[in-house]
C-alpha cells in the first residue's frame, strides 16, 4: 500500500493551477497577435484588391469571347455594351454590361437592343468605386469573328492599386494585359503601360 506523502499532493495541486494563462500572458498575447495583424493587412487589402481586378478582368474576357463565338455561330452581328432604359448602347462601363445578337447586320441597328434581338448575356456592373473604360459606344463582332466598330482597349481601374486593361483587335481577339517588365504597372500588347487617372 502507497503511503500518503502531504508533500507530494502539494505538488500535484499546485501543477493543476498552472496549466492555464495568466492575465499578462493573455495581454502580451493579444498585443503581439494585434502587431502582426496590423502589419498584414496593408498586404492583405492589396491581395483582396489584385484578385478583384483579375476576376473582372477575367470576367470581361470570357464576355467577349462569348460575344465573338455567337457572332460566328449565328451568323449575326454580336454586340457588348452598356445598355440605357429604352435600350440603347451608353458609354457607361461601369454598369451592367449586355451581349446581344442583332437581326438586322448594320451598324446603326447593332448600337440599339431591339425587340426582336437576342439577349445573351449580362455582366454585373463593376464594384463601387472602381472604374471600367473603353473609348467606344460598344463592341461589335461581325458573323466573320472581326471587329465591325474601331479597335480598343478597356482599362479596369481599383477605387486604390494598378489597374488592368484588355486590348481588342480589329480581327476581333482579345488580349489581356500583363506586367512584363516587373515594374508593378501592367502593360498592354504594345508595351504601353496601362495607366489609371
Amino acid at each position: 500500500m502507497e503511503q500518503f506523502n502531504p508533500q507530494s499532493a502539494k505538488i500535484k495541486h499546485i501543477t493543476k493551477l498552472t496549466k492555464g494563462f495568466n492575465l499578462v500572458e493573455l495581454m502580451i498575447t493579444i498585443a503581439i497577435a494585434g502587431i502582426l495583424s496590423m502589419i498584414a493587412l496593408p498586404s492583405f487589402n492589396e491581395l483582396l484588391t489584385r484578385m478583384r481586378v483579375d476576376n473582372e478582368i477575367s470576367e470581361i474576357q470570357r464576355l467577349l469571347l462569348t460575344a465573338r463565338n455567337m457572332a460566328i455561330n449565328t451568323g449575326k452581328n454580336t454586340t457588348v455594351c452598356p445598355i440605357n432604359a429604352v435600350g440603347a448602347c451608353t458609354t457607361n462601363w461601369q454598369d451592367e454590361i449586355s451581349v446581344f445578337t442583332n437581326n438586322v447586320n448594320t451598324l446603326a441597328n447593332s448600337n440599339v437592343f431591339a425587340a426582336n434581338d437576342e439577349l445573351v448575356k449580362i455582366k454585373a456592373a463593376v464594384k463601387s468605386g472602381d472604374t471600367l473604360q473603353y473609348a467606344q459606344t460598344s463592341v461589335i463582332y461581325t458573323p466573320a469573328g472581326r471587329l465591325l466598330t474601331i479597335a480598343a482597349s478597356f482599362i479596369y481601374c481599383p477605387q486604390s492599386g494598378a489597374g488592368r486593361g484588355i486590348t481588342v483587335s480589329l480581327s476581333g481577339r482579345s488580349y489581356t494585359s500583363s506586367d512584363t517588365d516587373n515594374d508593378g504597372i501592367e502593360e498592354d500588347r504594345t508595351g504601353a503601360d496601362v495607366i489609371c487617372p
